[in-house]
């Protein structure tokens, strides 16, 4: 049964050090009712966080990041989801944020900052605030997993002070370590699709393109924040990253330039997308016009 005003807190665990840490921030900045669900996919961690508003699921051998987060959504008793990486730290009311400004057929993404997990404390790196990202055009070789419909920070949007003062604004994509929408809205968009995109990779390029390209609005909430940690060298991924993995879903994301081939229930074209944002860096009106081609 849906409980009206709980969030249901989503947090897919793979080999994660933070994720105590991590359950600890959100309770305590949490200001209304919550629930945490912690899927830790193949793996035990010690010491574990015992509270009556933390529940576990445990996979003795781990089945991927999309697999995790169906099975969280499927046990998850509020009318919102809140997605989060295992290694992310929140702001103050976070949640009551959220759910007050996220309308039925959006998906939200608070403000992204850099965390000092070690310290626990936002990482001053002397770089703007992540509020923008963009998916480039789809012929750099050279990107992490190839040819595609890739992710990547808008600096000239991120830098720019007179969108700072825009609370709530359009969002061409995001990275995916957190977002938050109704769970109605969730199963109207088919999410997570592993049949399709695999077990990991470009979770929100399912989930924006599923949005905006049948009517939805994906924004970016600046009224609250999250802060996260940029794994690298220094500390490893959680989930490995297959070749087979990246290919999968890219190849299923790739099929996003023809018209309805990545997804039935599409009612606009990749093209509009585009548009809806133009001029968008990596993009020229050639590449535009051949999306345009491909489509028809």
């Amino acid at each position: 049964m849906e409980i009206k005003n709980l969030v249901s807190i989503i947090i897919p665990a793979r080999n994660e050090q933070f994720l105590r840490k991590t359950i600890e921030d959100l309770l305590i900045k949490a200001e209304g009712e919550i629930e945490i669900i912690a899927v830790l996919d193949g793996y035990w961690p010690d010491p574990i966080l015992q509270d009556p508003r933390v529940i576990y699921i445990h996979r003795g051998i781990a089945r991927g990041m999309r697999a995790a987060i169906n099975s969280a959504v499927a046990i998850a008793k509020g009318k919102y989801i809140l997605k989060t990486d295992a290694h992310c730290m929140w702001g103050p009311g976070f949640d009551k944020i959220l759910a007050a400004d996220c309308q039925k057929d959006w998906v939200a993404v608070p403000t992204r900052k850099r965390l000092d997990a070690e310290n626990w404390c936002i990482q001053e790196a002397g770089r703007p605030d992540i509020e923008y990202m963009f998916l480039s055009y789809p012929n750099d070789p050279k990107d992490f997993s190839g040819e595609g419909l890739n992710g990547k920070n808008w600096d000239q949007k991120n830098k720019d002070e007179e969108l700072k003062k825009v609370k709530i604004d359009d969002l061409m994509s995001a990275q995916g370590s957190a977002w938050f929408m109704r769970k109605d809205y969730f199963h109207k968009l088919e999410l997570m699709d592993e049949s399709q995109y695999g077990k990991f990779w470009n979770e929100f390029q399912e989930i924006g393109l599923k949005c905006w390209l049948s009517g939805g609005r994906v924004i970016v909430d600046k009224n609250t924040w999250y802060a996260h940690l940029h794994k690298g060298k220094k500390y490893g991924r959680g989930y490995t990253l297959p070749e087979e993995w990246l290919k999968e879903g890219r190849n299923h994301t790739i099929k996003w330039l023809k018209f309805k081939k990545a997804w039935d229930k599409q009612t606009l074209p990749l093209s509009w997308l585009v548009e809806h944002f133009w001029p968008v860096p990596t993009w020229t009106q050639e590449g535009l016009d051949k999306l345009k081609a491909t489509e028809k």
